[in-house]
């Protein structure tokens, strides 16, 4: 491996002379269609350069559809094309870490796709090799940025509801008719070997867990259990869950992904000594704020890209116009806290 030093300033002489984030992607299933893809050639300062899968077919078609010059069927050459200068990593989890520490041994920033890793070990090992490379990487938690979260913070942070007393999760869907499914036919999520287990728990819980976290800081605490109730796939369908945050917060979450139509809920309750506020994190219902003046609904519209607010900071990051904390660092915790509910660690 080259030294820290070394890639590093092959990475700044790169940007000094083109000021351009060229960008390769490491798959183009659904997530790039129009959550992320499109929003990395909108923002100034951005172009996509190449895209990879291991479909050959596959990236092709997204290469012309999207008008992509370059496009490949395996990692290591897009990660080695020169044109390219980050990597956008939107592949199943089990796979964000190796593909991750290719680009930055190569000297090339990462962007990868929530979590960060299939565990928390592989966080560690990410982390490892940014600090030993001096190379960024990034993780997808986009909602952090969000016009609707934004607000949701906003009003917690600025006392509408008081001292904080308890945040509460609770989350509940019934199962998808591809559930029903088996073998390689089964929702990706739902297979060990390409997900690195957890389910849609580690899909999905990894938001909400996320959010929390960096509105409140670190959850040093956690205990959960978690079962498969309903027996139609072999990882777990429903967790419970208790954790203690550093400053002295405390909260409970349930997720259960087989409940019947008629539980069906998404919800996040910040409870504070004067009032509390209600949002939801995937179906983005009005937010609803209870206080002493009553109670209020507040609708907060999202951009067509939802990523496009955290990658446009990842690029002025990459460009040096600005700081962008969304790193592997602070995305670590997330794992640490799903590992301690699934009793990994």
């Amino acid at each position: 491996m080259q030294s820290k030093k070394s890639l590093f300033v092959l990475f700044a002489k790169e940007m000094e002379v083109q000021n351009i984030v060229k960008w390769g992607f490491i798959g183009c299933g659904e997530v790039t269609e129009k959550k992320s893809g499109p929003a990395f050639g909108k923002i100034v300062g951005s172009e996509v350069v190449a895209v990879m899968s291991r479909d050959k077919e596959k990236a092709k078609s997204y290469a012309e559809r999207h008008g992509i010059k370059k496009y490949y069927s395996d990692a290591q050459s897009l990660v080695s094309d020169p044109d390219v200068t980050a990597v956008y990593i939107a592949t199943p989890p089990s796979s964000h870490a190796t593909f991750a520490i290719m680009a930055m041994k190569a000297g090339k920033p990462a962007y990868i796709e929530k979590p960060l890793a299939a565990g928390y070990e592989d966080c560690l090992r990410v982390n490892r090799i940014s600090d030993l490379t001096g190379i960024p990487c990034f993780v997808a938690f986009y909602r952090r940025y969000l016009p609707y979260f934004e607000k949701v913070k906003q009003i917690v942070m600025g006392g509408e509801i008081g001292e904080v007393l308890t945040v509460q999760i609770r989350f509940a869907v019934p199962p998808r008719d591809l559930d029903y499914k088996s073998g390689k036919e089964l929702p990706w999520r739902l297979q060990p070997e390409v997900a690195g287990g957890g389910g849609y728990f580690y899909d999905l819980a990894s938001h909400q867990i996320d959010l929390l976290q960096y509105w409140f800081g670190p959850i040093v605490e956690a205990e959960g259990f978690c079962q498969n109730m309903a027996g139609l796939y072999k990882v777990e369908d429903t967790f419970n869950a208790c954790f203690r945050f550093s400053n002295g917060l405390t909260g409970s979450a349930s997720w259960c992904f087989v409940a019947h139509e008629s539980a069906r809920r998404d919800r996040i309750s910040i409870v504070g000594t004067r009032g509390k506020v209600v949002f939801s994190v995937f179906d983005y219902e009005p937010i609803v704020l209870d206080t002493e003046r009553g109670q209020e609904q507040i609708v907060i519209p999202n951009p067509p890209h939802v990523q496009m607010g955290l990658i446009e900071k990842v690029v002025k990051h990459l460009r040096g116009e600005e700081k962008c904390d969304c790193d592997s660092v602070s995305a670590t915790p997330t794992n640490w806290v799903m590992d301690r509910i699934l009793g990994r660690i």
